[in-house]
């Protein structure tokens, strides 16, 4: 576009200077001449004498010069030559104003004829100024609360250079709050600053922008504006403090006044919003208000009480720091107050008891209590190390964590041996002198099923009366066992035997938590007189352990069987008899003999026979062991010829028990006699056939059931120590007769039982009620036998 209007000023001007030379010498011409702004000092313009057709030959003669139009002296002509040129530099923006076009007539003459020529001289712009603002900072207050979008009026750039090098466009510094928007006013461009996005004083409290004005020179050239933005608060920052948490070391017994930390608070908001007063809190324990102040201006803790480290070795205080804004906001802190302490503290031993029962049978290095040791002082004389009581089956082991340690066993242990233990636990701290301290503490060795019941021997004998009461107790069985609680709890039960129809145990029964033995039948000493049976003691461990033991039932005889008679039988069974005697027989003469039995034994079975009824007594005696009957005198003439004889045979019983037995003794001539006696004779021998038979099964059975009886003694004396004698002995002083004899030792006593007929003869006072003979025995017994 440039070169355009330079090739439209070179055609306009040749062609005014055509038209000039078309009408005389005297008609004024004009040349126009076009240069650029700030060209040097000496450029030549023009040769307006060429130009003008002038000779140049004549131009000093004729005085070619400028007359007027150059009151600068921005140019001169040169006489010798005719050409126009810079005198003096012309700066465009000095000369015009605007952006129309900057011309400078001249007004030149040459004499010798007078002609008057005039030349303009367009002075044409180059991008020779910056684009400049009015001033070079522009300031804006804005509220952090202002709405996006609100606009502010910048300050806007000129150039002196005409267009295209007049200000073109603004660029804004970046900023993200902040961005320019452009708005036509005539022929200006005016700037705005629009808020894009929401001010923060805290995060910004100035934001420093630049602002460029680009001119439409190539390169451009630029113009700045400094613009300031301060943001004006508002309260809405809390106050904060320069540490979440406060700590801080003070020696105890520090003086008052002493200070003792100074906390600081700021405020991100400014003016009255930031001023900031300290408190304490209002929740804190009533000492620390005792022994502590804090400078509400200055934000100092200072002592102003006593500080005493036993007392309180940390003091926590909570602070608030507040600002003066409308409403106020606050913020809360903590200060951590530490006491130094010197050794004046014992260590402190702290036990937790996992549990202060022990198992006996917990292997080595389990874990009993976990033993935690501290010292309220510091330093060496904190430090603290534990040790144990001497000869215990336990150990200490530390822990990975300080003043920490475990307390395992270290060893098997036995509670029947050592039920219970204190442990002595001594913590010793290394401060000079030392300072210690003790705890004991107590564990009980549990108890596990590691013992069976045991019962006080292995054979318990019982002696027992027969005739008991079907259901009463007979004995009692004990067991202890060295374990406690569920696994000493003892239950007792009978061993039965094999369900067998003369198993004796069937009839007897045990209490399982007693050990008291019931029978449910009653015993007949003439059936069975003696037995065994076991009892089994089971504890409630688990599982459960058992033992056993034996018991020997002796029955004790009673008398309880009334003495039978054998003879004389008669043949309707009654007990009635009848003798033929002659009458020459003479004095002492046997008449018969009265067979008995009783089934019981010693005094219970031992018979004796008297007399009851007798027509004359000066005739007969009756034996009172033997039964038989004799004469006394001879017979005469006067006596009867019929006597009857009523014998009672009775027991030596405590309550005796007695059959009678009638005789019919009938004296006869001795002819008669002797033909009665063939026949009597032979019914005798089948009688005593009979009888004999009986006393044979009877002696046996008794025989038998004896001779059992000693074996079943010998076995278990054998069994036993030999510190204790048999306790049935036999008897041999037998006469033949149904009778026999046992002795027994029961306790510090020893018993005779004697039989129907005993060889001590008459030594044993007929018709007392006692039967047995009590033998003293210096030897003692275990008080598990029963005395009957």
């Amino acid at each position: 576009m440039y070169e355009q209007r330079r090739r439209w000023e070179y055609w306009w001007i040749s062609l005014c200077f055509s038209f000039l030379l078309g009408f005389g010498q005297h008609v004024s011409v004009q040349i126009r001449y076009t240069i650029p702004e700030e060209v040097k000092e000496g450029s030549v313009v023009g040769n307006i004498a060429k130009d003008l057709g002038l000779d140049v030959s004549t131009l000093v003669d004729r005085r070619f010069r400028i007359v007027s139009g150059s009151k600068d002296a921005f140019f001169q002509i040169n006489q010798n030559n005719g050409e126009l040129y810079i005198h003096k530099s012309v700066d465009r923006e000095a000369l015009c104003d605007g952006n129309g076009a900057c011309v400078v007539n001249l007004k030149t003459a040459v004499e010798n004829p007078l002609e008057i020529h005039y030349v303009a001289v367009e002075i044409t712009d180059i991008n020779d100024n910056h684009p400049s603002f009015s001033e070079q900072n522009q300031y804006f207050e804005i509220a952090e609360h202002t709405p996006t979008g609100t606009s502010f009026q910048l300050h806007a750039a000129r150039d002196q250079d005409a267009a295209p090098y007049s200000v073109r466009l603004y660029k804004l510094s970046q900023d993200e709050n902040f961005e320019i928007e452009i708005r036509d006013s005539d022929e200006d461009k005016i700037p705005f600053l629009v808020l894009r996005k929401p001010l923060d004083r805290e995060n910004k409290p100035e934001h420093v922008l630049i602002l460029k004005a680009l001119d439409g020179g190539n390169p451009a050239k630029s113009g700045t504006l400094n613009i300031t933005v301060t943001v004006l608060d508002i309260n809405d920052n809390r106050p904060v403090f320069s540490q979440d948490l406060y700590s801080v070391s003070l020696q105890e017994n520090s003086p008052f006044g002493t200070t003792v930390i100074k906390i600081n608070a700021t405020d991100r908001d400014e003016g009255s919003n930031s001023e900031i007063e300290y408190s304490l809190g209002k929740t804190l324990k009533r000492k620390v208000y005792d022994v502590f102040q804090l400078d509400p201006i200055t934000g100092e803790i200072k002592v102003k009480g006593n500080v005493d480290f036993e007392d309180t070795d940390v003091y926590k205080l909570d602070v608030q720091a507040s600002d003066k804004g409308q409403p106020p906001l606050s913020a809360q802190g903590r200060v951590i107050i530490k006491i130094q302490d010197i050794n004046d503290n014992k260590p402190e031993i702290e036990l937790t008891s996992l549990s202060n029962i022990v198992a006996e049978d917990s292997k080595p290095g389990t874990v009993i209590a976990l033993i935690s040791v501290s010292d309220k002082d510091s330093g060496v004389n904190g430090k603290v190390v534990c040790s144990l009581s001497d000869n215990v089956p336990f150990e200490l082991k530390r822990s990975f964590q300080d003043n920490m340690y475990s307390l395992v066993t270290k060893g098997r242990l036995d509670r029947e041996l050592e039920p219970h233990y204190d442990i002595t636990v001594t913590a010793t701290d290394l401060g000079q002198p030392p300072l210690s301290s003790i705890k004991t503490l107590s564990i009980q060795v549990a108890d596990v099923n590691d013992n069976k019941p045991e019962f006080s021997s292995n054979f318990l004998e019982l002696y027992i009366f027969e005739n008991n009461a079907p259901g009463a107790s007979i004995f009692s069985v004990s067991a202890s066992d060295k374990d406690v609680n569920e696994n000493a709890l003892i239950s007792y039960h009978i061993n039965r035997g094999g369900g067998t129809q003369n198993d004796i145990t069937s009839f007897l029964s045990i209490n399982s938590e007693t050990g008291v033995i019931h029978s449910l039948k009653s015993f007949d000493f003439e059936r069975i007189k003696t037995f065994q049976f076991y009892v089994l003691a089971r504890d409630s461990g688990s599982p459960s352990l058992s033992s056993n033991v034996t018991v020997n039932v002796f029955i004790l005889d009673q008398n309880d069987n009334v003495p039978v008679i054998l003879y004389p039988v008669s043949a309707n069974g009654s007990a009635e008899g009848v003798e033929e005697i002659p009458r020459n027989v003479n004095a002492g003469h046997l008449v018969t003999k009265v067979r008995a039995y009783d089934a019981d034994i010693g005094y219970n079975g031992w018979l004796l026979f008297s007399l009851q009824e007798v027509s004359e007594h000066s005739l007969f005696s009756l034996d009172r062991y033997t039964g038989q009957i004799r004469t006394l005198r001879s017979f005469t003439e006067t006596d009867e010829a019929q006597h009857k004889l009523l014998i009672l045979v009775k027991d030596n019983g405590n309550v005796s028990l007695s059959a009678t037995a009638t005789v019919i003794v009938k004296v006869v001539e001795p002819k008669e006699a002797f033909a009665a006696s063939d026949v009597k004779n032979a019914v005798k021998d089948e009688e005593e056939n009979d009888v004999t038979f009986y006393l044979i099964i009877t002696l046996g059975s008794v025989s038998v059931l004896f001779v059992i009886s000693i074996i079943v003694l010998i076995v278990m004396q054998c069994s036993k120590s030999t510190d204790y004698s048999s306790k049935y002995l036999q008897d041999t002083n037998y006469d033949g007769t149904l009778c026999h004899s046992i002795q027994y030792r029961s306790g510090d006593k020893r018993y005779m039982l004697v039989g129907p007929r005993m060889s001590i003869g008459s030594t044993i006072a007929p018709g007392s009620n006692r039967n047995t003979l009590v033998i003293p025995d210096r030897r003692r017994r275990d008080s598990g036998e029963v005395s009957e």
